[in-house]
């Protein structure tokens, strides 16, 4: 991959998507990991406004510390940049009060952290005039659908959707995102015990990239790559509920 080229061609695609919708910049919430890391600096080149987000509910302090020491180095490297803190970590904990006891299961709680997530970028979206950027790579959106619902998967453009996560990756090397960040294994930041995408898949990223790609003899392969496939498979179905545009139920012309 060209990824000097790649990133003139993002940067390129958000000015313009930006000057055509008439908003003045972009909102991107961090979260310590590559995705929001690259996301934002892709934003900064732009030239536009950025905004930048740190929104720690109940957050491992190491995924807390690389967001800060990102939105650091990005404020270094770009006046038009500004960042809020925004700890949510008492408004979860009052939803979690509000909240029937009975449905706050992990998962659940997990992806009400990443709708509260989504309303407070939206917030500042909404008073600054500005376009939320997603930061979901092409395996979590559209592989096997590893984001929330209207949490981290509500925005308003996806810049490196069609990236597969190891070219995030080289993205990040190119733009010389702090080591701590292109080290640290990826995660959503939605557990408190700061477990890994991987840990939650069973798969890493360049299993599912090729789980994504197959399309061979599967009695060819390792059993390894069989289970990875399955995880997939697994998963991409599970997940097409997000992936596809919502359903509209149409009225035949007759019945109008």
């Amino acid at each position: 991959m060209n990824t000097t080229a790649v990133i003139k061609h993002i940067v390129a695609w958000l000015a313009k998507y930006s000057e055509a919708s008439f908003t003045k910049g972009f909102v991107v919430g961090v979260s310590g990991g590559v995705d929001s890391a690259v996301t934002s600096t892709l934003c900064a080149l732009t030239g536009k406004n950025v905004i930048v987000v740190n929104m720690p509910i109940l957050q491992p302090p190491s995924q807390y510390q690389r967001s800060n020491e990102h939105i650091e180095w990005l404020k270094s490297k770009f006046s038009n940049v500004t960042s809020f803190d925004a700890d949510l970590t008492k408004s979860f904990e009052q939803i979690s009060t509000d909240l029937t006891s009975g449905i706050q299961d992990h998962l659940t709680m997990a992806n009400v952290r990443a709708r509260l997530r989504m309303t407070t970028l939206y917030a500042y979206a909404s008073h600054y005039g500005y376009l939320v950027a997603g930061t979901g790579n092409k395996v979590e959106d559209f592989g096997v659908g590893f984001f929330t619902k209207y949490g981290d998967g509500g925005v308003d453009i996806s810049p490196i959707a069609d990236l597969m996560k190891t070219e995030v990756f080289a993205l990040a090397k190119e733009l010389n995102i702090v080591q701590s960040i292109q080290s640290a294994k990826p995660t959503d930041g939605l557990w408190d015990d700061d477990r890994s995408d991987e840990d939650q898949i069973g798969a890493t990223y360049p299993e599912l990239e090729w789980a994504m790609k197959f399309d061979g003899d599967e009695a060819a392969i390792s059993n390894r790559k069989q289970e990875v496939l399955a995880i997939y498979r697994k998963l991409n179905k599970a997940n097409q509920h997000k992936m596809q545009p919502i359903p509209v139920c149409v009225i035949p012309e007759s019945l109008k």
